[in-house]
């Protein structure tokens, strides 16, 4: 008995630009990759970090956003905080 390999198409999805728009905050843009997490970079174009959106869960208060900045040199990310909004997490990862 002779088995044939079963080449099966691969499926690739692409999030449209025009369905999550990058926010651009100060010099920082945000790039939404996913339903809750943004590549933050710098006007060249290099990471600064990441914001995480963070399930609200049982708190009432609504979502929360982790801030981790990328450290190219120790190529690791450290988490900076956790905040009531996006604009303060890119706050906290346009300063340094």
């Amino acid at each position: 008995m002779t088995m044939r390999a079963t080449h099966l198409p691969r499926v690739l999805t692409v999030h449209s630009p025009a369905a999550h728009p990058p926010t651009v905050r100060r010099g920082l843009t945000a790039t939404q990759l996913n339903d809750g997490l943004w590549r933050v970079t710098g006007t060249s174009g290099a990471v600064v970090g990441y914001v995480e959106g963070l399930d609200a869960g049982a708190t009432a208060g609504g979502q929360r956003f982790r801030a981790k900045r990328f450290l190219a040199r120790q190529k690791r990310f450290t988490i900076d905080g956790e905040f009531w909004s996006m604009d303060d997490a890119l706050e906290c990862l346009r300063s340094l």
